[in-house]
Order: C-alpha cells, then sequence, then structure tokens
C-alpha cells in the first residue's frame, strides 16, 4: 500500500454542496461541505456523503481507458451479483465460510491442471490478494528450503535471488525485506528481460533461486522459461548446484496456457517448483485476487504453514495477509466456470488480435518504432523514430490524455536508459472499437505534435506513469 502522510496545510475553502442534498429542503439545507482532514464533528445524511464522494471520484482517470494497467476493469454483471453477495464473508474464516473455502480449493486444483503440475492432486496453493502477495510466498519458501540445505552455514552466509532487471517491483520488495540480495541480470540492446546464460552465471551456492517472467511488464515479451531450465540443467551437471526456478506468471500463466500451448514453461519442466498468476489481471477478475502453486508439498516448507479449522479438521493457510473478502475468489471460480478452456482461448486470442492490429496501424503512421508486437502478452511498447526531434513519448502521453487516454509512457532501467517507450495493455474489453478511437485520436495529434519546436517535457521523471 502506498505511505501517506497528515495534512500539510489548513483545510482549504470546503467545496459546496448541492443544495438539493441538505438535510431538510433545497434553500434552507447544508451549504458548504464538512473539513477534509479531520473527523467532521456529526453525521451527514446518506445522500449528501455520497454526492460528495461520487462527485470528487468523477476526476479519477476512465478504467476503461487506462491502458496502463494490467487489472482487469470490466467483468459480467453476474460477477457483480455474486461479489456483492460475498463481499462481507472473510476469507480466512474456513470454518464459518466453508462454501468459499470449497470453490478456493476447486481453483487450485484447476490451475494445477491448467499449468500441468506432475499430479495435480499432490500441488498445492493459495489465494492471496495478487500477485505481489505471491510472490512474497514463493520467495519465502524459497528462502526456507535453502536455509534447510545450508542449515550449517546460515544465517552467516548471505542468500541470493537471481532475477531480470525487468521483474515487478515486488521482487525487489521481498529480497529488501527478507534480507535477500538481489542479483539482477541488466538489459542490453534488444533483449529486454533475463538471459538464461547470464542467469546461470549469477547463480553460486547461497542462491534460493531464479525468478523467470512469464510476461514481462516492461514491453509485453515472455522470458525463455525452458532455456533458463536448461541453463540451470547445465550449471548442476558441471558444479552440482542444484538451482530451483520461480515462474512468475502474474500475466502469462493465464494466457500462454489457452494460445501458447506449445510453449514450455510451467510444472512440465521439473526445474520449476512454482508458479503465481494475477486472478485479477487475465485470469478476468476484478482486483485484488492472486494465487501461488507449488509442484507439490515438498516445495513449500511445512513450518511455514499455519492450519485453521475447517469443517471440524484442520486446513492448511499460508498467506501474508489476513481478512480479506471472498468476493474475488468466489468471481474467479465463476469465471472458470463460466469460460472453460474454449471461453478463455477467446477471450485471450481476441485481445492478442487487437493488439496485434492496434501495433501495426501504430507503426504505419511512420512517427514510431515498435519495440515488440503483441504476439506474446496482449502488450505492445513503441518509442519515436529517430527522424522525430520535436517531440518525445512524454509529449505523446500527455497529449492523450487530453481524449481521455491513459497511456503510460516511461524510460527503460539501467543500461537501457537511453529508451522511453509508450505500452499499451489491451485487456478483455478493450475492443477494435476502442482501439479505432485510440488510433484517430493518436492520428489526430501528430500534425499538432509534429509542428512543435522541440519536446516540452522538462521532468519526464513527474510525467512518467509506468504502473506495473
Amino acid at each position: 500500500m502506498p505511505l501517506h502522510q497528515g495534512r500539510q496545510k489548513p483545510d482549504e475553502r470546503p467545496a459546496s454542496v448541492n443544495p438539493f442534498y441538505g438535510e431538510a429542503n433545497p434553500v434552507s439545507g447544508m451549504t458548504e461541505a464538512p473539513p477534509k482532514h479531520r473527523l467532521p464533528d456529526g453525521p451527514l445524511p446518506p445522500t449528501t456523503a455520497l454526492q460528495l464522494v461520487h462527485d470528487e471520484l468523477m476526476l479519477d482517470g476512465n478504467s476503461r481507458l487506462n491502458l496502463a494497467t494490467f487489472v482487469t476493469t470490466w467483468m459480467e454483471p453476474q460477477a457483480g451479483v455474486l461479489m456483492a453477495e460475498c463481499r462481507d464473508k472473510n476469507m480466512i474464516d474456513k470454518d464459518e465460510y466453508p462454501r468459499t473455502a470449497e470453490l478456493e480449493r476447486r481453483c487450485v486444483a484447476m490451475l494445477a491442471d491448467l499449468w500441468n503440475a506432475p499430479d495435480p492432486s499432490a500441488a498445492v496453493g493459495c489465494s492471496t490478494t495478487g500477485s505481489s502477495e505471491a510472490c512474497m510466498l514463493a520467495g519465502m519458501a524459497l528462502k526456507r528450503r535453502w536455509a534447510q540445505r545450508n542449515a550449517d552455514r546460515y544465517p552467516g552466509a548471505r542468500p541470493n535471488l537471481v532475477m531480470g532487471v525487468n521483474v515487478q517491483v515486488c521482487w525487489e520488495k521481498f529480497c529488501n525485506f527478507w534480507e535477500v540480495e538481489a542479483r539482477q541480470i541488466p538489459m542490453e540492446g534488444d533483449r529486454f528481460h533475463l538471459d538464461p546464460e547470464a542467469a546461470a552465471e549469477l547463480c553460486d551456492e547461497n542462491t534460493i533461486g531464479v525468478v523467470g517472467i512469464l510476461g514481462s511488464t516492461f514491453d509485453g515479451s515472455y522470458e525463455p522459461i525452458e532455456e533458463l531450465c536448461a541453463a540451470l540443467d547445465r550449471l548442476q551437471e558441471r558444479t552440482g548446484l542444484d538451482i530451483p526456478v520461480h515462474v512468475d506468471g502474474a500475466s502469462g500463466a493465464m494466457v500462454a496456457p489457452f494460445i501458447d500451448e506449445d510453449l514450455i514453461w510451467d510444472f512440465r519442466l521439473p526445474r520449476v517448483s512454482s508458479i503465481n498468476t494475477s486472478g485479477h489481471k487475465y485470469g478476468l477478475v476484478y482486483p485484488g485476487v492472486g494465487w501461488a502453486l507449488w509442484r507439490t508439498a515438498a516445495e513449500l516448507p511445512e513450518e511455514l504453514v499455519f492450519r485453521v479449522n475447517y469443517l471440524g479438521g484442520d486446513m492448511p493457510t499460508f498467506a501474508l495477509n489476513f481478512s480479506r473478502p471472498g468476493a474475488q475468489v468466489v468471481a474467479q471460480y465463476y469465471t472458470f466456470l463460466r469460460l472453460g478452456r474454449a471461453g478463455y482461448r477467446a477471450v485471450q486470442q481476441t485481445t492478442r488480435d487487437v493488439a496485434r492490429a492496434l501495433a501495426e496501424r501504430v507503426d504505419c503512421l511512420g512517427d514510431f518504432r515498435l519495440i515488440t508486437r503483441g504476439d506474446e502478452l496482449p502488450v505492445f511498447a513503441f518509442t519515436t523514430t529517430p527522424e522525430v526531434t520535436a517531440y518525445d513519448v512524454f509529449d505523446v502521453s500527455r497529449r492523450m490524455r487530453e481524449s481521455g487516454w491513459l497511456l503510460p509512457a516511461y524510460t527503460f532501467p539501467e543500461n537501457r536508459e537511453d529508451l522511453s517507450v509508450l505500452r499499451v495493455v489491451c485487456r478483455n474489453g478493450f475492443t477494435s472499437d476502442l482501439a479505432d478511437l485510440f488510433i484517430e485520436d493518436l492520428t489526430r495529434l501528430l500534425p499538432e505534435l509534429r509542428r512543435q519546436p522541440h519536446p516540452l517535457t522538462q521532468d519526464k521523471g513527474a510525467e512518467t506513469s509506468f504502473h506495473h
């Protein structure tokens, strides 16, 4: 969660309230809003409180036009009905809400089968609030397994985790919070993610694991998980080091099984010990739900597992959070039931088709160069061509916001800081019609941008709107 400070200045003049929402009548009701940074002295009528909050939220961006986020912004009304029925159910109370717990268990079983666990009945997993928590749990399991194998040296030896510099920030948080050295492979040239051989070279006896990303948030590309496992196999042959792989499939783990069926990245690779995904991304559920699965119970150390009473017996649980609503888990089961494999395949293929077609249309404008084309994740990144000197990607992002589009512009990390791009995330609900409107607005802007004397963005750090 973001950290917020208290008010930094005295309360400004309160905003006025529509007299129709006053306590008594349209002419003698309340005419000023309550203070913003302290609790009001007394209650408000529900209609007044609703208007105050509703009116301020109108200034938020339109989530459907947010091309920065991977998070689901549309679900069927029927899913909304189920979520409303379950938002008051605490997911942690397994014995009070046994059917919600059962739906969670079924989702884990479905994912174990989807990700080709050798024995789906032996795989273990749990729901989380999202991929960030799932990654933390997977990292904890990796560290604890390493510590058990190195009990004679730990805590004296410092564990490390190998990953590409393109990982989601939650992995950097994990290494910081759990005192693990982050060993990151830099980008190089047109390689924007992990290199398998470079990852193997960074491993040693203190490596708890290697993280492979099935769908980089920087450009939408898959990391080569199969090649990574092969490189670690060769490392083990040379040195005896047996390094497990965790696949961060926040997005791709709910795309590849349906439209990249020949891609080998999951539990079919013996070195893959755990996988996570975001149910609230391409799992097609509103935020926030994620999933973490381990190949077998042996990959999840028993001492990390807590047990709660469930129908008179014990149910093992593994989580960082405690209380959270059951609504998203129920919505995930609804979506699995509603779509099945064929439905997911149709949705994800349509989304990829939209992404690829839109990428080609951007490329045809002539001012831009594609970094990726939307043919892995339904995501593509592009930058301006060398000939374009009047404007940059940050100018494009700012001007597209005037039409309601939230189009992120950002600079790539160390070793490719020379590259600044725009990124388009296509999700279910971003239709071909919306893609048409996007390209029309972008095309309409170009003549004005080309007439600029130079790029206008002064503080690119402030302008950057890159969100995972």
